[in-house]
């Protein structure tokens, strides 16, 4: 705890900077700015606004009361980034997580780098930062590989170089946003993931693609099986779930099986998976039936 105070009370110094009018800082060229900018300040919270340009928009409240927690006893440790908008007025370019978490447990204040940005920049910024740094799910980025094209024109070559992601990857987000909005929510609600959103694209129907959904949704389909309803569909127009061969019983359970039927008095049911492993499953059909069953393992021990 004292660690995370020492490193805090770092930039008091320049928060005091910041808050004389007669030196307000608003370009890279001013006073003092190479003493503030790209510097951890600590920042009053209430001084700060959260960017119209985040692109993660949902946050999840078990999650944010962890971080909080962790901050709690250990501090801010990776500080925000904001933008300079006017005299004592910031706006977050990266870090809501630790924002959000920072007020949720009171602190007043919170370790932030300052930059100064236009609001062409603090987009750019803001969408490369989180698209590296936090845990968006698919369509969040997705979202943000198209606004980078929409809204800066960044080719997917700019964007490659500038996430330091392959062109092949970013396409393969892109092409998410083809899909129908109830699917990218399942996908972002996490009932599917991004490799089943790849193989549902490859449907051009977007009736058909909210048919397939509901067949993975519903029969907890693997990306695997989903390929393969994808490929038979294209070959038949039918949308039908793959059958799924039982593998076969090893011989030695196919001898013992019965010895443990006649046994427990009871058909016993043995499942055995591709790598060897098994269950066995011991019916009973009442209270007393239970006991019986109890009694007689009781009896090997």
């Amino acid at each position: 705890m004292a660690k995370a105070t020492k490193k805090q009370a770092l930039g008091r110094g320049l928060s005091a900077l910041l808050k004389d009018p007669s030196n307000d800082i608003q370009s890279a060229k001013d006073k003092d700015a190479d003493k503030v900018i790209g510097n951890i300040v600590e920042l009053e919270l209430d001084l700060i606004e959260v960017n119209p340009f985040q692109p993660r928009t949902n946050f999840n409240e078990e999650s944010l009361r962890e971080l909080a927690s962790s901050i709690k006893e250990l501090g801010v440790i990776q500080p925000i980034t904001v933008r300079k908008l006017a005299f004592n007025k910031y706006q977050l370019v990266s870090g809501e997580r630790r924002f959000r978490a920072s007020k949720l447990i009171g602190l007043a204040t919170v370790p932030a780098y300052i930059r100064i940005a236009n609001d062409q920049e603090s987009l750019e910024m803001a969408l490369v930062e989180n698209i590296q740094r936090q845990d968006l799910d698919p369509i969040e980025i997705a979202l943000s590989y198209q606004r980078l094209i929409d809204e800066i024109q960044l080719t997917q070559e700019e964007m490659s170089e500038r996430v330091g992601k392959k062109r092949s990857t970013i396409a393969n987000y892109l092409r998410l946003l083809k899909l129908d909005p109830i699917i990218q929510t399942g996908m972002r609600d996490g009932f599917i993931s991004m490799g089943h959103g790849r193989a549902i694209i490859n449907i051009e129907d977007q009736d058909v693609q909210l048919e397939i959904y509901g067949k993975i949704v519903e029969n907890k389909l693997s990306v695997r099986d989903t390929e393969t309803l994808v490929r038979n569909y294209n070959s038949s127009q039918e949308v039908s779930v793959p059958k799924k061969d039982k593998p076969a019983l090893p011989k030695f359970v196919k001898t013992g099986i019965k010895d443990f039927s006649e046994y427990f008095g009871h058909k016993i049911d043995v499942k055995v998976s591709s790598n060897g492993k098994g269950k066995i499953t011991i019916p009973f059909h009442s209270e007393e039936d239970f006991n019986r069953i109890k009694r007689l393992l009781q009896r090997e021990k």
